[in-house]
This record gives C-alpha cells, sequence and structure tokens, in this order.
C-alpha cells in the first residue's frame, strides 16, 4: 500500500479490475443477446420455424448483464446522480454525504445478496430447470445475481474506504485547492 494521497491499496485495484472485467463481460451478453435476437427474427421469419431456446436465453443474458455490469457502474460513476445539493454544500459535507449514500446503497446491496444467495443455492441443490423445452439449469441462469451483487458490495466498500482515506474526492469533485 502506497501511502501518495490517490494511491489506492491492491485490494482496491484488485476491485476495480474485476469491475471493469464484469463490465466487459455484460457489455458482451448485450451484444450477443442482440446476435441472439437477430438469430431469432431469421429462423421465424425467415425459416418458418419456431424458436426454442433463444428467448430464454436473451432474457437471462440480459438479467445477467444488468447485475454483472453493475459493479462497473458504480466504478465509473455511470449511474444517475443528481449532484446539486453536493456541489452547494461544504467539503466536509459533500463528504459526510458521499459515505452516507455509499453505505445505504451498501447495505441495500448486501441485505439483496443475502435473500439472493438462499435462492441461487436451492437452484444449485435441487437442479431446477427452466419448464421450456430447453430446460435450461436455473443455477447457471442465476449465478450473475449473486456475483455480480457480491462484487458490487465490494465495490462500495472500495468507493468508501478511498473516500474515507482521502485519496478520493467523493462525487468526483475536485480536491480543495486544485483546479
Amino acid at each position: 500500500m502506497s501511502s501518495e494521497a490517490g494511491a489506492a491499496p491492491r485490494w482496491v485495484a484488485a476491485v476495480h479490475a474485476t469491475s471493469r472485467a464484469f463490465g466487459v463481460a455484460a457489455a458482451g451478453l448485450i451484444l450477443l443477446s442482440v446476435a441472439v435476437i437477430c438469430h431469432m427474427v431469421f429462423v421465424r421469419a425467415v425459416l418458418g420455424e419456431s424458436s426454442i431456446w433463444q428467448t430464454e436465453f436473451t432474457t437471462f443474458a440480459l438479467i445477467a448483464a444488468t447485475f454483472l455490469g453493475a459493479p462497473y457502474i458504480a466504478l465509473t460513476r455511470g449511474h444517475v446522480c443528481v449532484d446539486v445539493v453536493p456541489l452547494m454544500v461544504s467539503p466536509r459535507a459533500r463528504r459526510w454525504l458521499s459515505l452516507g449514500g455509499t453505505l445505504l446503497a451498501a447495505v441495500f446491496c448486501a441485505l439483496f445478496l443475502y435473500a439472493a444467495l438462499p435462492w441461487w443455492l436451492e437452484a444449485w441443490h435441487s437442479g431446477h430447470t427452466t419448464p421450456s423445452i430447453w430446460r435450461a439449469r436455473l443455477w447457471i441462469a442465476t449465478l450473475a445475481v449473486p456475483a455480480g451483487l457480491t462484487l458490487l458490495c465490494l465495490q462500495f466498500a472500495a468507493d468508501l474506504w478511498m473516500v474515507w482515506s482521502g485519496r478520493e474526492q467523493p462525487f468526483a469533485t475536485p480536491a480543495p485547492g486544485a483546479k
């Protein structure tokens, strides 16, 4: 761990790198979903055959993209953020506002993860599949929920650490005295 003001500890760098990798995976799942939908349209409209797996695959892939992409969105501050209040308050209040908001988000995420883990474990142990003819194993289809939520909790912990330790300014604002 470096003593520089902006340097991130190794664990934070690892969380950031994993969030970026999950973001790439999420983008890939979205592109794959588009390709699968195009395939489904071709099979149904041109070949006149029925689709079997495409709708389910696309649904699960887009849900997975949502959960796997969430840590990347948090990392890049790509989420919707109304920054009028943080910009109007003092730097100290801004810091506490950031810490409180991130902590609240982390608690919500942790509770969601706490509820999702038994749901996923049940799918894993029971061997449940979808009721369609494709019979996709649900543990695979739902794995992105606890995986994405776990990384999102870690991303929030990294954000909290970086602001708390003064290595990062809240709400991506410049450091006091910086231009």
